[in-house]
């Protein structure tokens, strides 16, 4: 797959722009002579919703905008909304680091509520003191990012990265800095991050009641401490104690508003607060422009044009055809290849005059017969379509029957969720306080009819109660071996 930082070294400008509900922030960010300029600037309210509206009607809005800041910059990176991600927090056991990839791939399929295969999602991990790793899963519909990069194609400007605002204004912190409870103002929303050991371990858009406009917005300041002091709680002590700083980005007045309720509710734990008003002159390993603007956009520029890699990259990989290939086929079999597609050739060229000779016998028959198949087609439809009003099996309840029958009465095994899928794959996770008791349970299940294929997923916890999962295929064709 090629990355989007692999042009970061030869591109010497970039437009960074920041998408914050129907408004869109940008500049052109200029690399040279080590130092980082910021030329055209613009903000402005779109009047089409970028998910919902046509890309190329979006696209052209955009580029009418572009025009008249006089932008001609050809490529862009991107930082979208906080709110369009689901976010997960995940404990990655002791694995061999190949088998790392896997798990996270089965947590984000069990935490995310939506399938996984609608979404784009990026990882950010940490160790903790004690040596256990923690992973922050950030996941956003891939239609969402699909319809965006639609949008600037059609605005002729190519985005190169797609990633958060938030992060790119507070990235991650070394592992020996103090972690960074961020939070930025944004039009309708503040977007709150912690960032600790070297990645970023909790990401939330708080939806809140934003009063006024501008730099005259008031916000329920004690509200946003709460929910940032919710926040610290769900985190491991050993991360939570690691939070030392509390950086607030925003127009002057609200983000001095916050500020000062955050150092009140704050104080008592020794964390410093601080709002942020300009870039720290090493932010970026470059010359800064004089008083350059804090932003999203131009800190996703800069960012980009000096190769630092964001923390969760959500441009949609693009593979070429020539990675297809390289995939597909290997270099030993080349030789072989070559001998078979000059055969495959051959035959194609004998047997080209023989199917058409077929072909125009086919389009006869079906000729004659299309109007009748068109009929069949529409009785068919209307038969998949209210089949299962007429279904007196009741699969799921038999199901759920079957399952309840297998679990003892004492209360040892517990079932807390059950997952049935097109009515014959099922997964169960839930709880134990006796592994002998569940290993029972499942011999039970294996006996039961109509139940096949019973896997033992995972169990977690060394102590009462543990959580295991496992899942079984149900056939009412009768009872299958195991």
């Amino acid at each position: 797959m090629n990355s989007p930082y692999t042009k970061a070294q030869k591109l010497q400008s970039v437009l960074g722009i920041a998408l914050d509900g129907a408004r869109l922030h940008g500049v052109v960010v200029r690399r040279g002579n080590g130092v980082l300029s910021a030329q055209q600037q613009f903000s402005i309210s779109l009047s089409l919703d970028p998910l919902t509206a046509d890309p190329e009607l979006v696209g052209r809005e955009i580029r009418n905008h572009l025009d008249a800041a006089g932008i001609r910059e050809k490529f862009c990176v991107v930082g979208i909304p906080l709110k369009w991600a689901l976010t997960a927090q995940v404990e990655i056991p002791a694995l061999p680091e190949s088998e790392v990839e896997g798990f996270l791939q089965i947590e984000a399929e069990r935490n995310f509520h939506a399938d996984i295969n609608t979404l784009h999602y990026g990882v950010s991990r940490v160790r903790l003191l004690s040596g256990k790793q923690q992973a922050l899963l950030a996941g956003v519909p891939k239609n969402h990012l699909l319809a965006l990069e639609r949008a600037f194609v059609n605005a002729r400007v190519k985005p190169v990265s797609f990633s958060v605002g938030i992060i790119a204004l507070q990235p991650p912190v070394p592992d020996s800095a103090p972690g960074v409870l961020a939070m930025v103002i944004e039009e309708s929303s503040v977007a709150l991050e912690i960032t600790t050991g070297g990645g970023v371990v909790a990401a939330r858009a708080l939806e809140i009641p934003v009063g006024g406009e501008g730099t005259q917005r008031s916000l329920p300041a004690d509200l946003l401490a709460r929910e940032a002091r919710i926040t610290l709680g769900q985190l491991p002590a050993d991360l939570r104690d690691s939070v030392k700083v509390i950086r607030i980005f925003g127009p002057a007045a609200p983000a001095q508003q916050l500020a000062d309720e955050m150092d009140v509710r704050f104080e008592s734990a020794g964390m410093k607060v601080e709002v942020v008003r300009q870039y720290h002159p090493d932010e970026f390993g470059l010359q800064l422009p004089a008083k350059a603007d804090v932003s999203a956009a131009f800190s996703l520029a800069a960012s980009y044009l000096v190769g630092r890699r964001a923390a969760f990259e959500l441009l949609p990989p693009r593979v070429s055809k020539w990675e297809e290939l390289a995939k597909r086929y290997a270099s030993g079999k080349l030789s072989t290849i070559g001998i078979a597609a000059g055969v495959t050739l051959l035959l194609v060229i004998v047997a080209f005059a023989v199917q058409q000779v077929q072909l125009v016998r086919l389009r006869s028959q079906w000729a004659g017969m299309s109007a009748k198949v068109k009929d069949l087609e529409g009785v068919e439809q209307q038969i998949r379509q209210y089949r299962p009003w007429y279904d007196e099996t009741y699969r799921a309840l038999n199901i759920l029957k079957q399952l309840t029958t297998a679990f003892p009465e004492d209360g040892v095994v517990v079932a807390r969720t059950v997952e049935i899928r097109d009515l014959n794959a099922v997964t169960c996770t839930g709880t134990t306080r006796d592994q002998q008791a569940l290993l029972k349970t499942l011999e039970r299940l294996r006996g039961s009819e109509h139940v096949a294929d019973v896997r033992f997923g995972t169990i977690r916890g060394n102590k009462p109660p543990m959580q295991f999962t496992f899942d079984f295929k149900w056939s009412e064709g009768g009872k299958v071996a195991n």
